[in-house]
């Protein structure tokens, strides 16, 4: 009889974790009456019918509260609290990506010279990239130990491509009548909390440095900001007060200008947080500039925004604490998920193995020792054992590989319960052994 799958390469919620219930009640709340009292205000409008561009000014201002006395905990008349204009409400986190690129950035023409994606780096991001033109225009950006990254090679490649003949590359061709666009010369992507496969997260300085040069390079820095609510050293009980986004600090730094765009935009989402299937999320800009630019693609213009309905079912649960439920046991769940494999690792891997601690999101990157081939033992994982693991050559730039197939994985806690991830370890580990036995290697 085979072995069931225990599958570490999903990065979702296993199926008894999703809120049906809340989303249920939310629902109903959202839809029972026969009338809203926001119904026929034009920055609202009805669950049912297409929303403003910007998205419900009342799921913003939700979204304001959550972020601003919930999570972050801003002072009043701090510079850093978001505003209802600083968001833009959209379709979840791959759809608010692929549209940051589209309205942001001009690589067709040369007029936005190269994209930079930190490596190792979520493995279907580079899709975006490619289908925003960026292709053979992307370079990779190592991390640098577990909270910064290699500044150096960043600055050199800025150089490079500043000292370069540039194609004489206007934003003209994209500029409409009614809104003029803020375009960068460069871009960048990265995971600045719990990163997604490496699970890092960079220090103050890290952050405030890569700000820096991206105001001096005209570089706009995209953080997915996906994982940073999910921290698992605060009581499950409570909701964490995650380190400030860029975005946060882009803003209480930024010199004021009517005109400016910023060099920052959080690009947010509550899949992970409540449920992957509402398909809801948001942008952060440092003003209204950036997220009023972000709300008047052609689409937008066109529908409204994206998830009218769904952004309101979340505003909802935001409103009646049903959310912060949700995450409350999604992180005590998660937790302990992440304290078991932590465990196993340390009990079934191999001498030398390097495993930073799970503190948060979704993943554990480990290493093997150099002798050990990861592709040769995922390989017999799910071919003998039925275990699907996500070696390194998974999370690759395009065009820029570096090796990780070599000697990584990334394990997911998202899908798996406890007893599987126990399970899917032990066979890990004597996949592991097995493979040293074949290949001489000495424990």
């Amino acid at each position: 009889m085979a072995n069931s799958e225990i599958n570490f390469f999903k990065g979702h919620p296993s199926s008894r974790l999703l809120p049906r219930e809340a989303v249920i009640e939310a629902t109903a709340a959202v839809l029972g009456p026969q009338t809203r009292e926001y119904d026929n205000d034009p920055c609202n409008r009805h669950p049912l019918t297409y929303g403003s561009d910007e998205g419900a000014l009342w799921v913003r201002e939700q979204i304001c509260r959550f972020l601003n006395e919930q999570v972050f905990k801003f002072k009043d008349g701090a510079r850093t609290r978001t505003l209802a204009q600083h968001l833009n409400l959209d379709s979840g986190a791959s759809y608010g990506m692929l549209n940051i690129l589209l309205q942001t950035t001009l690589p067709h023409n040369g007029y936005t010279r190269q994209a930079f994606i930190i490596t190792p780096t979520y493995f279907l991001i580079n899709d975006c990239f490619t289908d925003a033109g960026f292709k053979g225009k992307i370079t990779a950006i190592n991390e640098r130990g577990h909270d910064s990254i290699d500044f150096e090679s960043l600055i050199a490649a800025l150089d490079r491509h500043e000292a370069e003949p540039q194609p004489r590359g206007t934003t003209e061709i994209i500029q409409g009548s009614k809104l003029s666009k803020k375009i960068f010369k460069y871009v960048m992507y990265c995971i600045p909390t719990f990163a997604n496969p490496s699970g890092n997260t960079y220090s103050l300085e890290t952050r405030r440095r890569l700000i820096d040069i991206a105001r001096q390079y005209d570089m706009l820095v995209i953080t997915d900001d996906v994982y940073d609510i999910l921290d698992y050293t605060t009581p499950a009980d409570e909701l964490p007060s995650p380190p400030l986004r860029m975005v946060h600090i882009d803003r209480s730094t930024a010199a004021s200008s009517e005109d400016s765009f910023g060099n920052t935009v959080s690009n947010a989402t509550f899949s992970k947080l409540i449920a992957p299937g509402l398909r809801f999320g948001y942008h952060e800009s440092i003003n209204a500039n950036l997220a009023r630019q972000l709300s008047k693609g052609g689409a937008n213009v066109s529908g409204g925004t994206p998830s009218q309905l769904n952004s309101m079912i979340v505003g909802e649960l935001l409103r009646s604490g049903a959310a912060q439920r949700c995450i409350a046991h999604l992180r005590a769940v998660y937790s302990e998920r992440a304290a078991v494999l932590t465990a196993a690792l340390k009990k079934c891997m191999p001498p030398g193995t390097e495993m930073p601690p799970l503190r948060g999101g979704y993943f554990v990157w480990i290493t093997l020792p150099p002798a050990y081939n990861a592709m040769e033992i995922s390989t017999v994982l799910a071919k003998k054992y039925n275990v699907i693991l996500a070696n390194g050559s998974n999370f690759e730039v395009l065009g820029d590989e570096k090796n990780w197939g070599r000697s990584s994985f990334r394990l997911s806690i998202s899908f798996l319960e406890t007893h599987q991830i126990e399970r899917g370890i032990e066979l890990f580990g004597a996949a592991c052994k097995s493979h040293a036995i074949a290949n001489n290697i000495v424990i």
